[in-house]
């Protein structure tokens, strides 16, 4: 069912999302959070496609929040508010409002969200393109518990990146960070299965995928070895080579489907690890709503901080804020933790006497089970 409101008000809008659950007989039940979407015209309907698929796993209230620019200096004077109320099959599992704003009124976003929002539920603001390079203090990413960029989408994604470092605060999360989840438990199950030293590691990937720079920059947070990022063609994550004193291990996806494990002294095998669309990702970052230390453990490590291959490759003079003492206290996400968990006592007896932080030891010198 779908009710168009034209120069209406958020109060009308409530009242039409009551009238419409009335009408299909759907109390207003089961909706675990709200999910605001803020986009332009242009990509609205992709990233609302996105969140009604992930909608059947996360049933919410979802807000499209979409800025029209007037054309003329005397429209740009006049606020409106335009809304279209989805309610039952035309919102998947959940609600849908389209909210277009007009005027004035598209600077002040928040007093009409503010209105719609479900009581007693969690807040996701999402940006799907030109997300603020501080989502926090965004006047709608305030009212947010978590905060989903997407760096991929950036102009110049290693300059954000580098941003973002120094901006970061607890629930700001990135869709280039989520991508890359497959490639960190295989690499994790990886040295689980060795007793070896990681020595170096090389990253390699496509140019301006930021998800590169994140995986590089999480393996040398980890592991605290030098971490080199090289260019590929692409798609995507192409490769990630560890150099250790047992011999090479390799995780190379050359297709974007299917990838090949290569340990020394074992046989390749084949994982798959496909390119995931949007729905999958957003659906991944609202499992989870508290803060994700290991991002932000990683983000502060610095771009600037990786050795490139190519000068093409270039990053922001924005200072990198540097590593929080409280680092030893960053949790590795849950593959991580279970490939690091098991070698602690075993790793910590036969290393000598570190510096650095204690759970890295687990995953620079994993033990066979």
């Amino acid at each position: 069912m779908k009710i168009d409101l034209t120069d209406t008000t958020a109060s009308k809008v409530n009242k039409a999302l009551v009238q419409g659950r009335r009408a299909i007989g759907t109390p207003a039940v089961g909706m675990v959070l709200t999910l605001v979407i803020v986009t332009d015209e242009e990509n609205a309907y992709d990233a609302l496609k996105a969140a009604n698929d992930a909608a059947h796993e996360h049933p919410s209230r979802t807000l499209v929040v979409i800025r029209r620019v007037s054309r003329s200096p005397r429209d740009r004077t006049q606020s409106r508010l335009d809304a279209e109320v989805r309610v039952g099959a035309d919102a998947g599992s959940g609600e849908t409002v389209v909210l277009r704003l007009y005027g004035e009124v598209a600077d002040h976003a928040q007093s009409v969200v503010l209105p719609l929002l479900l009581p007693d539920a969690p807040v996701v603001v999402w940006w799907p393109v030109n997300a603020p390079l501080d989502p926090a203090k965004d006047p709608l990413g305030a009212l947010a518990q978590r905060r989903v960029t997407d760096t991929y989408a950036s102009e110049q994604p290693v300059r954000d990146l580098a941003t973002r470092s120094g901006t970061y605060t607890p629930g700001d999360t990135d869709l280039s960070w989520t991508r890359i989840t497959p490639w960190r438990s295989m690499l994790a199950a990886a040295l689980d299965q060795v007793t070896c030293e990681v020595r170096a590691v090389e990253v390699e990937g496509e140019e301006f995928n930021p998800s590169c720079e994140l995986l590089a920059m999480w393996l040398a947070d980890r592991l605290d070895v030098p971490v080199k990022r090289s260019l590929s063609g692409g798609p995507g994550l192409t490769a990630v080579r560890m150099d250790t004193n047992c011999g090479p291990i390799t995780l190379d996806r050359a297709d974007g489907s299917l990838a090949t494990l290569s340990i020394e002294g074992q046989p390749d095998r084949g994982v798959a690890l496909k390119r995931r669309d949007t729905a999958e990702l957003i659906a991944e970052e609202l499992r989870r709503l508290d803060p994700d230390d290991t991002y932000a453990s990683a983000l502060r490590y610095g771009v600037d901080r990786l050795k490139t291959a190519s000068s093409a490759h270039s990053t922001s003079s924005t200072p990198t804020v540097p590593k929080s003492e409280g680092r030893a206290g960053l949790a590795l996400p849950a593959p991580v933790e279970a490939a690091a968990k098991a070698p602690a006592e075993e790793a910590t007896a036969q290393a000598p006497v570190r510096r650095e932080p204690p759970e890295l030891e687990p995953v620079r010198k994993a033990t066979t089970k």
